[in-house]
């Protein structure tokens, strides 16, 4: 068993395909998109309340975010989301920068933030 969760987020999507990206952040964090909203703008990602809350925002402007995700197995956790479609673009020493399929980058790191232990989401 592992550990993961989010250390940190909106994420804003230039994309024609809000509902595209909702499954690949869904996956990744491991909650259930919402419907998205009337304008099909926004697409809410509601997790652990002990979490930041997530929200997808379709954008005109470039995509942009940068979100942690804290791991007690960093090389399993990067095998994870490259099985969910995300690409390493460079290992450091103590984390790796990788790359979701619409272009925004997150990196894997290890437990930082207190409480990791009790509250990260368990993962096979």
């Amino acid at each position: 068993m592992r550990k993961r969760r989010l250390a940190t987020v909106i994420i804003d999507g230039q994309t024609e395909n809000l509902e595209r990206e909702a499954e690949f952040w869904s996956a990744t964090l491991g909650s259930r998109a919402s419907a998205p909203n009337a304008e099909g703008r926004y697409i809410d990602l509601p997790g652990d309340p002990a979490e930041p809350h997530v929200l997808l925002q379709k954008v005109d402007h470039a995509s942009r975010i940068h979100i942690d995700i804290e791991t007690d197995d960093i090389g399993a956790e990067v095998e994870r989301l490259q099985g969910l479609g995300a690409s390493v673009v460079e290992g450091m020493p103590r984390w790796t920068i990788m790359q979701a399929p619409s272009g925004h980058r997150l990196c894997v790191i290890g437990p930082r933030r207190d409480g990791f232990d009790d509250k990260a989401k368990v993962w096979d």
